[in-house]
């Protein structure tokens, strides 16, 4: 497939900061009180050349704090770090809805450790009652996920620009919970656009919303999407793989972007645990975690046909997760299997299964 990139690609030694958005940085945003939420990264990256981010991760070697949950109590292996992410119920990830209430007490329940933020929830709190959630949040040790970019930039202009318009708002409802992680994902296809047409429409309206959050103190996660029947279904591929994204993220030029790293999509896309270890954990702001299907080959695969976590084994769920550890990842992961078993099951029962499926991924560390 000929991929003719843009002309921006050749900026070798560019920083993401150094154009549209110079000098905007992703400080760490204060929670209603002014205090800061435990869940923010102690340092963020602001500045990436392509150059860096496209080098080998140096190994972990730090041990992270112990956290309750899924595998609280667990001993790590003498020779090797623990790992610093932390898992999440994400209930639409899963298949259903729930208040984000329901949710908080399906998190406790089933022993996650964080849970997707709700800035529609939020927007309805106060400031004392927001502060009393987020007290009760940290009490219990837990930590937020990252937000849904509610922009629709993948469609016509008017619909971009709308919601780009009530992003400002969603974005300070969110620094005022103390949420700095926000992603989307790229479809891999386009009936309409060629990919250098696509590759300039992605680059300038995600430049948009990225310094919108960058006025907000955080940052973008960029999702690839590698199936090759999703590629295949309309004329024109797009970005489908890690290296491409790292290219679309140079041409969009801001400083607070990064990757939300797919088992799923890393397993199609062919990649292997080299391509992960090029990341540092910094320059990855969420990861979803799922298996695939026996009996299918890679042009087989349906996006929306996946399984649990270390579920069949096709997905080497231990190398993916030990590249996260040795690149120092410490944010969220959650299981995203598109499943329809799963979602035939009382919500009760579909978050034992995923928790279930998480505590079985992580004792393979």
């Amino acid at each position: 497939m000929a991929q003719t990139k843009a002309k921006d690609f050749n900026a070798r030694e560019r920083v993401f900061g150094a154009t549209a958005c110079a000098g905007r940085s992703a400080p760490r945003p204060p929670d209603a009180t002014g205090a800061t939420l435990h869940d923010l990264e102690p340092t963020m990256t602001n500045e990436l050349t392509r150059r860096q981010l496209l080098s080998a991760g140096a190994a972990a070697s730090i041990a992270a704090l112990p956290t309750p949950g899924i595998l609280a109590g667990a001993a790590a292996p003498a020779e090797m770090p623990r790992r610093k992410f932390y898992a999440i119920l994400s209930l639409g990830r899963l298949g259903f809805q729930a208040s984000f209430p329901e949710s908080l007490e399906l998190t406790v329940k089933h022993g996650f450790e964080g849970l997707d933020p709700d800035p529609n929830y939020f927007a309805s709190l106060g400031d004392d009652a927001l502060k009393h959630l987020l007290d009760d949040l940290r009490a219990k040790n837990l930590r937020f996920g990252a937000a849904g970019l509610p922009v629709e930039f993948r469609k016509d202009e008017a619909r971009f620009n709308d919601g780009l318009k009530n992003l400002p708002a969603t974005a300070e409802i969110l620094q005022r919970a103390g949420v700095w992680r926000v992603s989307t994902w790229v479809l891999p296809c386009s009936n309409d656009l060629t990919y250098p047409q696509n590759f300039r429409q992605h680059a300038d309206r995600l430049r948009q919303c990225a310094q919108i959050l960058a006025d907000h103190g955080q940052k973008l996660g960029l999702e690839y999407v590698a199936p090759r029947t999703l590629l295949r279904s309309q004329r024109h591929p797009f970005i489908h793989t890690m290296s491409e994204m790292k290219e679309l993220m140079v041409a969009i030029g801001t400083n607070n972007l990064g990757i939300q790293l797919d088992s799923w999509h890393w397993f199609n896309a062919e990649e292997t645990d080299k391509d992960l270890l090029t990341l540092r954990g910094p320059d990855v702001l969420t990861v979803d975690l799922n298996d695939a299907p026996t009996g299918l080959s890679l042009d087989e695969y349906r996006d929306d046909h996946r399984e649990l976590p270390a579920a069949t084994g096709i997905i080497p769920v231990k190398d993916f997760l030990g590249s996260l550890v040795q690149i120092d990842y410490g944010g969220p992961i959650q299981p995203e299997p598109f499943n329809a078993a799963l979602r035939a099951k009382s919500l009760d029962d579909a978050c034992t299964s995923a928790s279930a499926a998480m505590k079985r991924s992580f004792s393979l560390l």
